[in-house]
């Protein structure tokens, strides 16, 4: 009886009943965070569009206002391109442990401090150079944390076994690769910020634009395991 009740407790409560959880939950709550910071982001940026300016004709009032309306489209781009990557890694994603779901965790605290960070770039972007450059440099710790993270969370999604048993290892790689490369690039779009605050930004923009073509599931991996190293 006693042999019966110790492996009852390991089906209830050992690791293997830990990660039988599923991701549903998981993605559910994101997508919230999502919403709401994307809707608060709306509301802090273009809460002093021309409407609330006074003495001033409207096309004097859109033109004044345009660091408002840059620092949205941008931020806007940079957090739904977040969420579509999201998106398809989570759709690998069969189970979840606890670590994995500490790690989306602080994936979503770097996501909700995007308003925060892009009120800053509105607000600093007729500012002194010294603004401009620390005002991007924490812009650039928010999408850098996110995406280093985002590394982690698959990292670990693998080594643990929570992906769908049937991907292909080697277009996990090829995804992996790809994502690792994006913490990259954010670093180099930053070094522009020291030539002109907006050519770092239209890089933002252009690197969101290489991540919105193709998604990971589109990625072809190798036909040759052999050759992982054309995968990406």
């Amino acid at each position: 009886m006693a042999g019966a009740d110790a492996r009852e407790n390991e089906y209830r409560y050992g690791r293997g009943r830990e990660k039988a959880r599923d991701a549903a939950r998981v993605e559910t709550f994101s997508d919230g965070v999502f919403g709401v910071v994307l809707t608060v982001m709306a509301v802090e940026l273009l809460q002093t569009g021309p409407a609330r300016e006074s003495g001033r004709e409207l096309p004097d009032a859109l033109a004044h206002a345009w660091p408002s309306y840059l620092a949205y489209v941008i931020t806007f781009a940079i957090a739904g391109q977040v969420w579509l990557a999201h998106h398809n890694l989570w759709r690998y994603v069969v189970r979840v442990d606890q670590m994995l779901l500490v790690l989306n965790l602080l994936v979503l605290l770097f996501i909700a401090t995007i308003p925060f960070t892009a009120d800053l770039l509105s607000d600093n972007l007729r500012g002194s150079a010294i603004e401009q450059r620390l005002t991007a440099a924490l812009y650039l710790g928010t999408v850098l944390g996110e995406a280093l993270f985002v590394n982690l969370s698959w990292w670990w999604a693998r080594r643990r076994g929570l992906l769908h048993p049937d991907l292909d290892p080697r277009l996990a790689r090829a995804i992996a690769r790809r994502i690792l490369k994006k913490p990259l690039l954010y670093l180099v779009a930053f070094a522009f910020v020291f030539i002109d605050p907006i050519l770092s930004l239209c890089a933002y923009l252009l690197l969101v634009a290489f991540y919105l073509i193709g998604g990971p599931g589109d990625l072809r991996p190798s036909a040759d395991p052999s050759r992982e190293g054309s995968a990406a």
